[in-house]
């Protein structure tokens, strides 16, 4: 499964739904704060849907930072 389109997909839902731009590319580099610009609101909807996706919650046992991380922790579910 390609995890980071993946993620790109649910991303840009979040980022839409609160009436910003869509982002074309992301990077397993890619902070989730800095480089996307994600607050505490989108990263608590970006969790929400990645575990609805992927049944995982990536922030459960401690935090992610980047698309990497994230990808990582998918990858061991």
């Amino acid at each position: 499964m390609d995890f980071q389109s993946e993620l790109l997909s649910i991303i840009n839902t979040v980022l839409t739904n609160n009436g910003r731009k869509r982002l074309d590319c992301v990077s397993p580099e890619s902070d989730l704060r800095r480089d996307l610009a994600l607050d505490s609101f989108d990263l608590a909807e970006l969790t929400v849907r990645i575990q609805a996706k992927f049944d995982v919650d990536v922030f459960a046992d401690s935090n992610v930072s980047t698309i990497g991380e994230i990808i990582e922790k998918l990858k061991t579910r």
